[in-house]
């Protein structure tokens, strides 16, 4: 291009040149001319060359562009490709932690589900251990007791037989039996720590003595003869359907008793008429039926009464008493039947079925607690002890263990069933085993000279 740039200049400069010189001669003019068309020819053919120049040129640049379109397009492809890749990855990663946190999770659960079966098999296991130890230690319990715990465990069952009987039967005579039963299983038992126990018993018996049993058997049978009565008492209303009275048979009038005829006929309409003055309206007359249904309405208040004596209810008692007598003296004529009739209903209800009961459970709370009364037993035997030992120091000592030695042997050759022999017996024993459990040394020497002293 720019060999042709100046091959133009140069062809500018020679017209210029030849315009300026027009008068130069001829031949100059030729060899001009063939020098311009050469120059012409050089311009034509160098435009040519950069003309296909230009054209290769851009064609080049034509082809290394599309080749270029042709990178970009496989790039771009490429960055799709790893796109869509990178995407599948991340898919694949999420699922990867989707799975990771599932296995997680279930790991966890199965490790927590692991956890609370180990926590509750070890549990029930514990639970089984404590149940069989406590059923061990009970069957020891009950294989060491002796026949002095029996007795006081039986006392105790009586104990609290008779509380339940006071309480929620009322049955005194029942509690009464059941206090004597239990004093007198204490009494067998021989143990010292019942003393006070007893004690308490016999204020409970005296306490129950004390108590005003009302007759139950007795206003029953009282209350059932009442119901028998109703049918015999008069209505205060009139009503159809009486009971005629059956006249007197008439005799036939004689002739000295001719005359009569008004007075024989006044006898008759008095066995069928009764006139009856009252002070109270006569509204209606009622039927049969309405007759019944009074009558029966007073034996469903007297069946209420009984039910309540049997069940020792005392406001239903009295309520179904006051009912009674309300419904006696509305409905039935003030007559003297039914006046004792509401006469009888009021010395019922002057009667208390159901006494105020004493609290006899203080001997139960005693005899569920004799472990304290025994230490407490064990406790004051020492200072009554030292007091013998004083007097029983003289004779010689070797002696004692002599002297002591058959008294020991008795109570086992026990066949004539004394009760006092028994209950010696039974001391002895009870207070050998004290001895035995005593920490002290020292103690056992006044349990010697208890059987001296008898």
């Amino acid at each position: 291009m720019a060999e042709v740039s100046e091959q133009q200049e140069q062809n500018v400069s020679d017209n210029s040149s030849k315009t300026s010189v027009p008068a130069n001669a001829p031949r100059k003019s030729r060899s001009g001319l063939w020098l311009g068309i050469i120059v012409l020819l050089i311009i034509v053919s160098v435009v040519g060359a950069g003309f296909y120049l230009f054209q290769q040129l851009r064609s080049q640049q034509d082809n290394l562009g599309g080749e270029v379109n042709k990178g970009d397009m496989h790039l771009i492809e490429l960055s799709k490709q790893i796109s869509g890749y990178q995407m599948q990855l991340a898919a694949m990663q999420s699922q990867l932690a989707t799975v990771e946190s599932d296995v997680a999770g279930k790991d966890a659960h199965f490790t927590k589900t692991l956890a609370d079966f180990s926590r509750l098999h070890g549990e029930k296991l514990d639970s089984t251990r404590n149940e069989l130890n406590s059923a061990i230690s009970q069957v020891q319990r009950q294989l060491g007791k002796t026949r002095s715990d029996w007795l006081i465990a039986d006392a105790e069952y009586l104990l609290s037989v008779a509380n339940q009987r006071l309480h929620l039967v009322g049955d005194v005579n029942t509690t009464y039996e059941a206090l004597e039963a239990a004093d007198q299983r204490l009494r067998e038992s021989g143990d010292a720590g019942v003393f006070k126990i007893r004690e308490q018993i016999a204020k409970d018996i005296a306490a129950i003595r004390s108590v005003a049993v009302a007759d139950t058997v007795g206003i029953y049978a009282s209350i059932q003869s009442l119901q028998t009565q109703v049918d015999s008492l008069v209505l205060f209303l009139p009503y159809t359907g009486k009971e005629l009275t059956q006249p007197e048979a008439v005799q036939e009038p004689t002739d000295k008793a001719a005359h009569n005829l008004l007075d024989s006929a006044m006898m008759e309409l008095e066995g069928i008429v009764t006139i009856r003055h009252t002070e109270h309206p006569i509204k209606e007359i009622l039927t049969p039926e309405q007759a019944q249904f009074i009558r029966e309405q007073l034996r469903v208040k007297l069946e209420m009464v009984k039910i309540a004596l049997v069940q020792q209810h005392e406001q239903l008692y009295q309520s179904s008493l006051a009912d009674a007598k309300k419904w006696a003296e509305k409905n039935f004529a003030q007559d003297t039947q039914t006046n004792n009739f509401i006469a009888e209903l009021d010395k019922f209800n002057a009667i208390k079925i159901r006494s105020q009961f004493p609290d006899i459970s203080l001997s139960l709370k005693m005899l569920r607690d004799i472990t304290k009364l025994r230490l407490d037993a064990d406790k004051a035997m020492p200072q009554a002890e030292k007091i013998e030992p004083v007097k029983l120091e003289k004779p010689a000592e070797k002696v004692k263990p002599a002297e002591t030695a058959p008294p020991a042997e008795p109570p086992a050759a026990k066949d004539d069933g004394s009760v006092e022999t028994g209950t010696t017996a039974r001391k002895q024993e009870v207070e050998q085993r004290k001895e035995e459990q005593l920490p002290k040394e020292p103690v056992r020497p006044p349990v010697e000279a208890a059987p001296a002293a008898q």
